[in-house]
């Protein structure tokens, strides 16, 4: 069995879709993806675990890649899909099947490009980094994802979105000593430890800042908080737990040391992080791309592979259909407008 990569473009969307593939479960999706990509001619495919890469080796001088993944969050009741009208409802819809579908009707489409492609469709990006495939891909097969240039079809309504958030993820502890809450005197509440910590929060004012043209925003947000063990026992320890996002002119040590410096005084301890990365649009060939899909360039808010790409000396952008302020989200939604623009725009820059 496989997809049908040259029909209806909204037909192959839905399909795709309805392949339900969380993180974790993709293998179908990418069986399904493997069969379709095995079945054109002019490109050599292969596959390691639940990502496929599909590539042409026609001598070109420039190589771009062209990436998106197969896995979604959690199903919420929003399968199968559903055409409404001029949208597509169904989880995964923009994050990020529709950009998938695009890819894929491309990479049937354009026998002969401009420049040699390269085709990724990976698994687990929705989870922790360390379980993205690409992660694995970059140390095993750096070769796959070498090029000249990436375009990583993450949901932007169809318009350039440049560069990445950088995020980091931490905690606060404050200590505390336990004592029966009947003769609380004779403890010390940790969680009433965190009000302190959280008006810092709450005085915070994230830089706004431009890189390379764009405009960035930061955050750093209270995410969770824990501690106590039982309802009538003081807690002797509370845990607040923080994310910074931050714009591409930090590095690690910069943005790990505006947290600490905000919290000075308290534990805190890291257990994410991800580098953001720059727009790249200086160079000649992002340029191109951006004159060929039209409109204005804008900066990305929150993180993408774009920062892998950019990590292996790849100038990488954020382009596909669907609203990423509708991703996740139980109605989420594709407009078919956005399929048509995005894989026209591809095929105008690529044919």
């Amino acid at each position: 069995m496989a997809l049908d990569l040259t029909g209806d473009l909204v037909t192959l969307f839905r399909a795709i879709v309805d392949v339900e593939s969380v993180s974790g479960d993709e293998a179908r999706l990418a069986d399904l993806v493997e069969a379709s990509l095995r079945g054109l001619a002019h490109l050599d495919v292969v596959r390691d675990g639940d990502t496929v890469v599909a590539r042409t080796s026609l001598g070109r001088t420039e190589r771009v890649v062209l990436a998106g993944h197969l896995d979604t969050v959690p199903v919420a009741d929003n399968l199968p899909s559903r055409l409404d009208g001029d949208r597509v409802y169904g989880r995964g819809t923009v994050d990020m099947k529709g950009g998938v579908a695009v890819a894929l009707a491309c990479a049937a489409a354009l026998d002969q490009p401009s420049r040699d492609l390269t085709w990724i469709f990976y698994d687990h990006e929705e989870v922790e980094a360390e379980r993205n495939s690409l992660t694995r891909i970059a140390a095993e097969h750096p070769d796959w994802l070498a090029g000249d240039f990436a375009v990583l079809m993450e949901p932007t309504s169809a318009r350039v979105e440049g560069g990445c958030q950088g995020t980091a993820r931490f905690s606060v502890r404050t200590r505390g000593v336990a004592a029966h809450s009947a003769r609380s005197w004779l403890g010390h509440n940790a969680i009433h430890d965190l009000a302190e910590p959280l008006a810092r929060l709450a005085a915070y004012h994230p830089r706004v800042v431009e890189v390379d043209g764009l405009t960035y925003r930061e955050g750093m947000n209270a995410v969770a908080i824990a501690g106590g063990i039982a309802a009538n026992v003081i807690p002797d320890s509370g845990l607040l737990t923080v994310n910074f996002r931050f714009a591409p002119d930090r590095d690690e040590a910069d943005a790990k040391a505006h947290c600490t410096d905000l919290f000075s005084g308290y534990e805190v301890a890291f257990s994410d992080y991800a580098a953001g990365a720059r727009p790249g649009l200086d160079r000649p060939i992002a340029q191109e791309f951006v004159a060929a899909v039209g409109g204005v360039p804008t900066a990305k808010f929150g993180w993408t592979d774009v920062a892998r790409f950019a990590a292996l000396g790849v100038p990488a952008v954020n382009y596909g259909p669907g609203d990423p302020g509708k991703a996740h989200a139980d109605d989420e939604f594709c407009p078919v407008a956005d399929l048509y623009a995005c894989r026209d725009a591809l095929l105008r820059w690529l044919g």
